[in-house]
């Protein structure tokens, strides 16, 4: 079992997303990838407030959440972890359903900006070859 840091989230204070979704969604994403195993431990709320500069209720409301959902368990003394039950399950089904959001905000600035399919595409694959 693994015990993360709060550097494994970061915010877009700009953003109109909210910051309790944007990191419940990291959450999500981490481990439908694998980079958060069942049983891994996440950073205490205080941490994870202090290392944003946030309210340590938005950091609360993301965990909440995600308990609520049943991808995080609460351990007395442990803190929150990746929960057990369901894990290959959401991590193989929701992968594509994760990212979708995020294509299809960037979908709708690419039409807004008018860039042509083509040039999406093969913006978004230089993007993914700079971040392997």
């Amino acid at each position: 079992m693994a015990t993360h840091t709060p550097t494994i989230f970061t915010i877009a204070t700009g953003s109109a997303e909210p910051i309790y979704r944007q990191l419940a969604d990291q959450v999500r994403r981490l481990a439908a990838g694998g980079h958060l195993a069942p049983g891994d431990g996440l950073p205490s709320v205080r941490d994870v407030a202090q290392a944003l500069a946030v309210n340590p209720m938005t950091v609360s409301k993301a965990y909440g959440l995600l308990e609520a959902e049943g991808v995080l368990d609460r351990r007395r003394g442990a803190g929150m972890t990746v929960a057990e039950r369901g894990h290959r399950q959401r991590r193989e089904g929701s992968k594509e359903a994760l990212l979708r959001p995020t294509l299809e905000r960037a979908a709708l600035e690419a039409r807004q900006l008018e860039l042509d399919n083509e040039a999406a595409l093969a913006l978004f694959a230089n993007i993914l070859k700079e971040h392997p």
